[in-house]
């Protein structure tokens, strides 16, 4: 039988998955405004099997001179000036969100966070736009991400998000997707799912 070691470090060379998933105000990482952030941290019990961990979750405004695609609007039915929203400014959002990623890679002994997403070069381009304008220190790596479209496509031949937490045998309701912080918890289940039909895969000799 092959010998797992549950460490999150050795599991992933050093680096520490975090379920990352946005929303918009359009596809142009430049041009258009990052409206919502939700960050999901994962835990690995001592046999190697994963959970969901904490959720952090930040309204944003746009930025100054940020373009506002109203068909994304309507998508997501966000507005970015309602006040009720509490949005902060992308500086201070990012530097909040990030501060528990921080904390999290010191826990673990990880060098880098990587961004696990569902298309995830989507979130990862939005997200090094904003950290570029803001100037913080990012705790991702630059160019590494975790995609579970991919992953979910390979385990259960679905890549629509939906399509494939059915298939993992995760709930899932159409009413509340497109909210950053359900398509990340869905996204983080989904992920976990994915490690983990692995890992007992490995435990049980079914994977060389």
């Amino acid at each position: 039988m092959t010998i797992i070691n549950p460490s999150m470090k050795q599991r992933f060379r050093g680096f520490l998955p975090v379920i990352v998933d946005i929303e918009t105000a359009g596809v142009d990482p430049e041009r258009n405004a990052l409206l919502e952030i939700c960050a999901v941290l994962i835990n690995i019990d001592e046999k190697g099997y994963f959970t969901p961990g904490d959720c952090f979750f930040e309204h944003i405004l746009p930025f100054e001179g940020a373009e506002l695609d109203e068909k994304s609007l309507a998508f997501n039915g966000i507005d970015p000036y309602q006040p009720l929203r509490f949005a902060l400014d992308e500086k201070l959002a990012l530097s909040q969100l990030f501060l528990p990623i921080h904390h999290a890679l010191k826990q673990y002994h990880c060098q880098r966070a990587v961004l696990v997403g569902h298309n995830a070069w989507f979130d990862l381009l939005f997200m090094k736009a904003a950290i570029n304008r803001t100037g913080i220190k990012s705790p991702f790596h630059a160019f590494t991400c975790f995609d579970t479209a991919t992953l979910s496509g390979l385990v259960y031949g679905q890549t629509v998000l939906a399509k494939a937490v059915h298939a993992a045998g995760i709930s899932f309701d159409p009413d509340e997707a497109h909210s950053a912080i359900y398509d990340a918890k869905k996204t983080a289940d989904l992920f976990c799912a994915i490690l983990n039909r692995w890992h007992g895969l490995q435990l049980g000799g079914g994977v060389a």
